[in-house]
């Protein structure tokens, strides 16, 4: 099992902050026989869906943690165990850490694929690096001589005969193992891309062939066919310029938050839910709170599948979504980060497990039953409920105050009443714990009733993507109309400065997450004359966004 814990918040004892749980394998467990005897036995079905440290457990190691590294006055290794008769618990080794605490805090090197290609296997991606190679498959370190410098290292497992074979590959692909193992450890220590435990690696990885070991795409390392272009880029954090202008991040992947979490940004300024329910829960929330509407018996197979260990299935979706969202919360802590609640359009919904049983179909889903409207809606307000749940439960239970809400798609002020209302039911009532509830500016209602919507809201938050389509009678995802969808129109930055003006008069913050000012500096250097108050763009432009703002409030100035 894997968990992660938010340090700043363990000593507070009214939050429980573990922002992450996955369960492993434990296919097999070894038991003490008789003489000092140990046997390998199966594990059974309860204690492979359970977890091997209950809350209360993980956190008093977690505390234990902090106690040890405070008292060695810095990042230590611990090894612990549990009492199988007693379940007492106890640490039994700590060391330096010498990986992540040498790293160069100076120095951001990121990497990026520049073309997709085939996946021949998927594991557990350590590092965040990427390497290309020929592969060399090895079933033993006796077997140095037959490996080339700078292959890829394929092979079963690893153990510390192997650490001369190690350091003559460019990546290391391994059958077996987890992110503790000794090829995952070897591999940090020498800074090489590793994917670890991909089950049939030394099977379908050809001997001899070229291939792309990518560790740059979150927490699941690919193998690709193929030399793919990748680019490399250092990022000199101290040469990155002070902005009066906030410059957020937008963030959707949980898996990649802590990769970012050293860029000097002001918090994130959007985090998308869909991201989470499409990739972590996979699962329609109606589809777990009426099982029985669920008539196709695969689908019904693969929510099980997936539900595993839950006796309530919805509590599997607030899971899932809390601890989503509390990783990204936790990497930018104690900076803000702005959650949108869902905005799946009916189509999307549809195509999630179970989903086809609660949808209607719509010939324009872009412009029919999406964000706000869903909430109160007696349809869907069940599983508005459970995103509810899941935002509370960041937020009180585990502490991380830090992430504001906001609502898309608010069509009138009268909708956002019933969705403030609904919210204020499922206990995230605005203001209440300092909550702060934001509106996205995507529609031009939103503009022109820009006092009204300030009266209801926190602060806005401009839809550049939305709004240019809606402004401009233009279909975002067609392609023949592709040359007439642009930001940078006068009409759609016409809109933009209006509602900046109007929700300056109400004192009321406004910030822009869409695209426009990721791809085009000017559109950013737009947004700062006209004093939008921050701008939230793509990690990979976060820099080149940060020098156009400094430029053009340098510019403003004169």
């Amino acid at each position: 099992d894997e968990f992660e814990v938010f340090k700043p918040l363990l000593s507070d004892r009214n939050y429980t902050p573990i922002v992450r749980r996955k369960p492993g394998g434990k296919e097999q467990k070894l038991v003490y026989g008789p003489g000092g005897t140990v046997a390998t036995e199966d594990t059974t079905p309860a204690e492979r869906s359970t977890f091997t440290l209950t809350d209360d457990e993980l956190l008093t190691l977690a505390r234990w943690a902090c106690t040890i590294e405070r008292h060695y006055g810095g990042p230590m290794d611990m090894e612990w165990a549990k009492d199988g008769l007693t379940g007492e618990l106890f640490i039994v080794q700590a060391r330096p850490e010498t990986i992540h605490s040498q790293t160069d805090d100076a120095t951001l090197r990121t990497y990026r694929l520049t073309q997709s290609g085939e996946r021949l296997v998927t594991g557990a991606a350590i590092g965040d690096a990427i390497a290309s190679g020929v592969v060399c498959r090895i079933d033993s370190p006796t077997e140095i001589a037959q490996f080339q410098d700078g292959a890829v290292l394929v092979t079963t497992t690893t153990d510390p005969d192997w650490a001369p074979i190690m350091k003559k590959a460019s990546a290391i692909v391994t059958d077996h193992g987890g992110r503790t193992s000794h090829a995952a450890i070897v591999s940090r220590e020498l800074g090489l891309p590793a994917v670890i435990g991909a089950g049939d690696a030394t099977e379908l990885l050809t001997e001899g062939a070229t291939v792309t070991v990518s560790c740059a795409e979150g927490e699941t390392g690919y193998v690709y066919g193929g030399a793919i272009p990748f680019i490399t880029k250092d990022i000199a954090l101290s040469d990155v310029p002070e902005t009066h202008t906030k410059v957020m991040l937008n963030a959707a992947n949980p898996a990649a938050a802590y990769r970012w979490w050293r860029l000097p940004s002001d918090g994130v300024g959007l985090t998308r839910l869909e991201f989470i329910i499409s990739n972590s829960i996979k699962v329609h929330p109606l589809a777990l709170l009426r099982p029985d509407a669920i008539t196709d018996e695969k689908t019904r197979e693969e929510i099980d599948a997936l539900t595993m260990g839950y006796d309530d299935k919805t509590a599997f979706f607030v899971d899932r979504l809390t601890e989503g969202v509390a990783r990204i919360a936790a990497a930018h802590y104690p900076h803000p980060v702005i959650v949108r609640m869902s905005d799946f359009k009916t189509n999307e919904y549809a195509k999630l497990l179970g989903g086809a049983a609660f949808e209607p179909k719509e010939e324009n889903p872009m412009l029919g039953w999406r964000g706000a409207s869903r909430y109160y809606h007696p349809d869907y307000r069940e599983g508005f409920s459970l995103e509810c749940a899941a935002m509370r439960r960041v937020r009180n239970d585990l502490g991380l105050k830090n992430i504001k809400l906001m609502i898309p798609f608010c069509r009138t002020p009268e909708e956002a009443d019933k969705v403030l209302a609904e919210m204020a039911a499922n206990g995230l009532e605005r203001g209440a714990e300092k909550l702060e509830i934001l509106v996205m500016a995507e529609i031009p209602s939103n503009v022109f009733l820009a006092d009204e919507f300030a009266d209801r809201f926190d602060g806005f938050s401009i839809g550049s993507n939305d709004l240019t389509q809606l402004v401009l009678g233009v279909d975002r995802d067609s392609a023949d109309l592709q040359d007439l969808f642009d930001e940078r129109n006068d009409a759609v930055k016409a809109a933009i400065k209006a509602l900046i003006i109007a929700a300056a008069a109400k004192k009321t913050p406004v910030g822009i997450c869409g695209q426009g000012p990721s791809d085009y500096p000017d559109f950013a250097a737009f947004l700062v004359e006209n004093g939008i108050q921050s701008i939230s763009v793509s990690p990979e432009s976060f820099i080149t966004v940060k020098n156009a703002i400094a430029a053009a409030e340098r510019d403003t100035a004169r």
